[in-house]
């Protein structure tokens, strides 16, 4: 009886948080887990609606962000953290001392979100004009990291020029101005020395083909072909590796798995999951 009542629960715990197969834990860690034991949580939120995890100054997370622009597209970002360590192995599960990820935020307006220190934006995504770039750090639940009711982040301003006539948005100096091709060649399929295609398309808030699994050998080179009807950023768990999604464009990312495991494939905005990537 005994037995029988402590595999009960073990059935129950394991069901707790949806039954649905993901990377988002990290093993062993679950949502309630430390929830309330890190630091104080406040009624106070940022623009997003995440609410700040409050932690005393004398080792609070901290960040710095500096950026520099690319030689083909746009900027690549550095951000340096103190007291912090980036955990997406375990997004999604319990608030963990000095882990987390960060949001890349541009003029209040969530870009991507980021699992490592550096970050490609590219000129796409910025409009022209004055801007002010903005990284902030969150919890593994999605609350953000603040001290003294202030969110822990670090802005810099950027001001994106017009594309100039080779499509950049800035050029190099000193360098020869291209001459202008007298047919313009269609683009590669980066998709072509792919051993796996997997195309998705998003709309209204729905995915088809419903989310299934994609199951895939270690070593291959998968291409996913996503179309979404609103701007937003695919990531791959497990691998870090995100792509911009604009609207009614479609975009595609190459991946060789390289790793044995099961990886969501997901979006940032609208929380969707599109698929599940079984490598074995």
């Amino acid at each position: 009886m005994v037995c029988a009542a402590l595999l009960l629960l073990a059935v129950a715990g394991a069901a707790g948080c949806g039954g649905r197969a993901t990377t988002h834990h990290k093993p062993g860690t679950t949502h309630q887990q430390a929830s309330g034991s890190v630091g104080t949580l406040l009624a106070a939120q940022d623009e997003a609606g995440h609410r700040l995890r409050q932690v005393p100054a004398q080792g609070a997370p901290e960040v710095k962000l500096s950026l520099r622009p690319d030689s083909e597209d746009g900027w690549n970002l550095q951000l340096e953290v103190g007291n912090f360590r980036f955990t997406p192995d375990s997004v999604g599960g319990a608030a963990l001392a000095g882990g987390g990820h960060a949001h890349l935020v541009l003029d209040g307006h969530k870009l991507a979100r980021l699992y490592g220190p550096w970050y490609h934006l590219s000129a796409t995504q910025v409009p022209e004009g004055a801007h002010t770039l903005t990284v902030r750090l969150y919890a593994d639940d999605h609350t953000a990291w603040a001290v003294e009711g202030k969110a822990v982040e670090a802005t810099v301003p950027l001001t994106a020029s017009a594309p100039g006539p080779a499509g950049h948005d800035h050029s190099t100096p000193g360098a020869a101005a291209p001459s202008a091709p007298s047919a313009k060649a269609p683009a590669p399929d980066p998709a072509a020395a792919a051993d796996r295609t997997v195309t998705i398309a998003v709309r209204g808030g729905k995915v088809t083909p419903a989310p299934g699994r994609t199951e895939l050998k270690r070593g291959e080179r998968v291409a996913l072909r996503v179309t979404s009807d609103r701007a937003d950023t695919l990531h791959v768990h497990g691998y870090d590796k995100e792509l911009p999604l604009p609207a009614g464009q479609e975009a595609v990312l190459v991946l060789t798995v390289d790793r044995t495991g099961l990886f969501e494939v997901e979006t940032h905005e609208s929380d969707l999951v599109l698929t599940q990537l079984l490598v074995r």
